[in-house]
């Protein structure tokens, strides 16, 4: 017996050592994905967290989270209701209105054009659009009195696209009136809003022209119709409407499928639902019409806003993202050059954005300073839309985060709190 428990007793040993010789081994592997990639799967997760309370507290309805790190997804949660009422439950394929996310689209259609020697940056907007070729620009005096001056020099391209023509939405008390007799600014949903309207938008953008401005060009960071103007320009430019070319030349080449500005009927099911926060923080539904659901599905279908008029999903955003965030290729399919996404990624307006320690490029806020954006790494770059949608690009992590919520009045702290939830995971150190 004694033979026989002599070699079970090595066996053991044996077994013992070859555990313990394969532990390290295996907690290096886990160290080094970690450190490799920079994200820590355990931090990330808080997300869940975060996501299910603010569902569960009624703040919001539901949300799409996508976070890709070189272009493979580390994080993909749907979470709540896309429409709660009827409880249907949120899915990764659901389409959101994303509003000013449109604008980035629209700014990489007109660099197309640019690379393709059609358009330049310092062409006067009057050359596409004649309403445009002389503007003029409400100023107010200390006393109150508004005047109606011209402009001191014509309208750019390059204006349009930093946000320094000085167009907003028309709401001011000094320009309101005009804009609403117009169709535009209070007469227009929230301003922005052209989905009801039966006609190209190059008409209403004509409409526009003819109103006066509330700053000189060049002299300030003013957020209004800029990218709207700008959709006109291209099709003028590109001799076809705006929803062709960017269907054509955009959002087919990089797979994009469901990414459009207005929703295929038989799709409609898949349109998230619209809430707001209410009086006490809690969401209520929106209801109907250009301040609410607004008309994506059974509107005229004519309006292609290049500003705010897109519907898309996570996935497909996230696509367009990693393009940007790849100097202009995904997948083999080149768009732009690198030259081109470096204008649209970095501050292009000196020290005219409203938020000190940051900067604005041809389509993206920039973080320039870090803390200026609270975990934002300098470098990082991205925007939003009015319908509470969300993205970043993070180029020092190789991180692309897109969040998509339907919310609007939003008067909650969710996409600040989930921001800094998705930095924490980051454990690389800062280059400042």
């Amino acid at each position: 017996m004694r033979p026989l428990r002599f070699a079970a007793f090595a066996g053991l040993i044996l077994f013992l050592s070859a555990c313990s010789a394969a532990a390290p081994r295996a907690e290096s592997t886990r160290s080094a994905t970690t450190a490799a990639s920079g994200i820590s799967q355990e931090r990330l997760r808080r997300l869940d967290g975060l996501l299910q309370q603010y569902v569960d507290e009624n703040r919001i309805a539901g949300a799409v989270v996508r976070i890709l790190q070189d272009g493979q997804p580390v994080y993909d949660r749907a979470a709540g209701w896309r429409d709660r009422e009827s409880r249907q439950p949120m899915a990764n394929d659901t389409l959101f209105r994303i509003a000013s996310q449109s604008k980035a689209i629209t700014s990489t259609a007109a660099l197309i054009l640019m690379e393709e020697g059609r358009l330049a940056l310092a062409d006067p907007v009057g050359r596409y659009i004649p309403e445009f070729t002389q503007t003029t620009v409400a100023v107010q005096d200390e006393q109150g009195k508004v005047s109606i001056v011209p402009a001191k020099r014509p309208i750019t391209i390059r204006d349009l696209m930093t946000h320094t023509a000085g167009i907003s939405y028309g709401r001011e008390p000094t320009i309101a009136a005009q804009y609403e007799a117009k169709g535009l600014g209070p007469a227009a949903g929230n301003g922005w809003y052209t989905a009801d309207k039966d006609e190209p938008i190059c008409d209403t953008m004509a409409r526009l022209g003819t109103l006066p401005f509330v700053s000189q060009p060049g002299e300030a960071w003013v957020y209004g119709y800029n990218t709207d103007v700008l959709g006109c320009v291209v099709e003028r430019a590109a001799g076809m409407p705006l929803d062709r070319f960017i269907r054509t030349r955009i959002t087919d080449p990089l797979g994009m499928k469901d990414t459009f500005f207005f929703v295929p009927r038989e799709q409609a099911g898949r349109l998230a639902t619209l809430y707001g926060s209410g009086a006490d923080g809690f969401i209520v539904r929106a209801p109907e019409g250009s301040k609410g659901q607004g008309h994506y599905v059974d509107g005229p279908r004519r309006s292609f806003a290049g500003g705010a008029g897109l519907v898309s999903t996570a996935n497909d955003y996230g696509r367009f993202l990693e393009m940007i965030r790849n100097d202009g290729a995904l997948d083999g399919t080149r768009l732009l050059s690198p030259r081109s996404v470096a204008l649209m990624r970095t501050n292009q307006i000196g020290a005219l954005y409203r938020t000190p320690g940051q900067g604005f490029g041809l389509a993206f806020d920039t973080v320039e300073t870090f803390g200026a954006a609270d975990l934002a790494a300098p470098g990082n770059f991205g925007w939003g839309g009015a319908y509470g949608s969300l993205y970043r690009v993070d180029p020092q992590a190789h991180l692309t985060i897109v969040l998509m919520i339907q919310l609007m009045p939003n008067q909650t702290d969710f996409r600040e709190r989930f921001l800094n939830v998705v930095y924490q995971s980051i454990l690389d150190p800062v280059r400042l």
